[in-house]
């Protein structure tokens, strides 16, 4: 018998990430808050957290050149 496995593998896929980081890009590109933040797990946060600062600052530069 094989002894039980503790699988340490994340619950998150690339596809789930680049989702996550597209859906904080748009929030932050659209000026909706960071609170708005969506995910209880660290990862898929963090990820979508990259996509609102990188949104907001595309926002920030269109911002300055209207």
């Amino acid at each position: 018998m094989a002894p039980e496995r503790h699988d340490a593998s994340p619950q998150w896929s690339l596809e789930g990430l680049t989702k996550a980081y597209q859906q904080g890009y748009m929030a932050g590109l659209t000026g909706l808050p960071r609170t708005r933040q969506p995910y209880p797990a660290e990862v898929p946060a963090a990820a979508w957290e990259a996509g609102w600062d990188d949104g907001r600052e595309q926002w920030r530069l269109h911002q300055r050149s209207a």
